[in-house]
């Protein structure tokens, strides 16, 4: 049975976020990820809002700089390197109030001064950085290709790219992130992609395309393709990483045979 988490960046939106756990605890989901916690309070109130709500976190993100400037993610970037190690030790204080086992690193989308080799030097070496960070504390490190239609120049676009910087990178604590809405947009071939790389595979999300709302709205056969990933043998949590149409409650009919 596929470990459902709710995303509470994106769903349950009409609610202040720290109230998101409990509703996502009423919905029937047992887990919750997020983006980015830490302009919602300290690193104690979100782990007492999800205890409280009784649901288990299972990711978040590393802080990836601004989005109101641009920004989606730095870690590709050479004037940021400090910045960006920063961030580390501060996710790993959320992730260990919250007992999360994964955090995501965003490659982000190069700086103009640099070139797309040097970028990807940098993304290599933060993520070796961050991964020796996280092993320390018992954690595990992620990073994720992201579609250009959705974020036009971002660094890490396809499964093949991610893996690369992976291997580079050296670390045992280091896997994919692997968000299906990114990849079908990008490659498709989801079922047997997935299958090939499950070993290097740490989380997956899911949205459906083209316009990143739940399941069952678009073009990706969500019912066959979680059974699939379920009889794969996959064992982590699939992220409800969306864009509800509508109400949320009323959004999660597909995902009713997955909750409880």
């Amino acid at each position: 049975m596929p470990r459902l988490a709710a995303n509470l960046s994106l769903l349950f939106r009409q609610l202040p976020f720290l109230d998101r756990f409990a509703a996502a605890r009423k919905a029937g989901f047992r887990y919750v990820e997020y983006q980015f916690p830490y302009p919602f309070g300290a690193a104690t109130e979100v782990a007492g809002a999800a205890r409280a709500a009784g649901v288990e976190v299972v990711l978040h993100n590393l802080p990836a700089g601004d989005a109101a400037r641009g920004d989606r993610g730095i870690a590709c970037q050479p004037g940021r390197v400090g910045e960006f190690r920063e961030g580390v030790d501060r996710a790993i204080e959320y992730a260990n109030a919250a007992g999360c086992p994964r955090l995501n690193a965003l490659a982000g989308i190069p700086s103009q001064e640099s070139s797309r080799e040097i970028a990807k030097q940098t993304l290599i070496e933060n993520l070796r950085y961050a991964a020796g960070k996280l092993k320390a504390a018992g954690l595990t490190l992620l990073t994720e290709p992201c579609n250009p239609r959705t974020i036009p120049g971002f660094l890490l676009n396809s499964s093949k790219e991610g893996i690369e910087v992976i291997d580079a990178a050296g670390a045992d604590n280091l896997l994919l992130q692997y968000d299906v809405f990114h990849m079908q947009i990008v490659e498709g071939d989801l079922a047997r992609t997935i299958e090939r790389l499950l070993p290097r595979i740490g989380h997956i999300q899911i949205a459906d395309v083209p316009e990143r709302n739940e399941p069952g709205t678009g073009e990706i056969n969500f019912p066959w393709l979680l059974a699939k990933i379920d009889a794969l043998g996959y064992r982590g949590w699939i992220g409800a990483e969306y864009l509800p149409k509508g109400d949320t409650v009323e959004g999660l009919k597909w995902a009713a045979p997955y909750l409880g």
